[in-house]
């Protein structure tokens, strides 16, 4: 699931165990991406808690490093922040099928 959320989106960890029939197990993602180790090549990055906010804490190596590369995707990050409704990966289905390519 990670690996089919698409540039310039996120998901949140309680969406993609959802997506993965695990539903209420948002740390267990959580913790896949911790262990997958770097020749995994997961877009981590794309993966935001349930209320938009970056998972790491601010100013931290990571922090930078997520911010960054939403930043190279396009992605708004406003403080700690990304805004579901605008880049929330099938947050509309609707919108995600039927939206005019960009």
């Amino acid at each position: 699931m990670i690996l089919a959320i698409p540039r310039g989106r996120v998901a949140s960890y309680g969406e993609i165990a959802a997506r993965a029939d695990l539903p209420r197990r948002a740390r267990l993602v959580g913790r896949v991406l911790r262990e997958a180790g770097e020749d995994m090549t997961l877009p981590w990055h794309r993966v935001v808690r349930a209320d938009g906010c970056l998972a790491f804490a601010p100013d931290s190596a990571e922090f930078i490093e997520q911010r960054l590369r939403l930043s190279r995707e396009n992605v708004e990050v406003r403080g700690r922040r990304v805004d579901m409704d605008r880049f929330g990966w099938q947050r509309d289905l609707d919108a995600e099928l039927w939206a005019p390519d960009a």
